[in-house]
């Protein structure tokens, strides 16, 4: 089961990309952009996800992911760590959200981060 310190290690492995505490919390920026955090007591991360996808991710799964109440206008979705299966499905999230927030130049760097991998 991923935990905090998995999040901040991932997070932190993608390009351009730093820490900053905001709101009483953990937050983490591609360029400055927020892509993901780490709300409460660290159990759950917060990260970037078109609505669409995101009504539908909850639906899914529900005991994985949900929309927290103040979130719930924005592109957000919370994922709770000890549901995920792994750092794989860990860094599939976090890399998804990170291509969201980061800009064209690194998107262009890293042509393949975040992306399944070619079988």
């Amino acid at each position: 089961m991923p935990d905090a310190e998995d999040v901040r290690r991932i997070a932190l492995s993608f390009p351009d990309t730093t820490e900053k505490i905001a709101w009483s919390m953990p937050t983490f920026r591609v360029a400055g952009k927020m892509f993901a955090t780490l709300p409460e007591d660290e159990t759950s991360i917060a990260v970037r996800c078109p609505k669409v996808e995101r009504d539908e991710l909850v639906l899914a799964e529900p005991k994985k992911f949900w929309i927290a109440d103040h979130e719930a206008s924005f592109a957000w979705v919370r994922a709770r760590l000890d549901a995920l299966e792994g750092e794989d499905e860990l860094r599939d999230i976090l890399a998804d959200s990170w291509r969201q927030a980061a800009p064209n130049r690194l998107l262009e760097a890293h042509p393949r981060l975040g992306l399944p991998a070619a079988e």
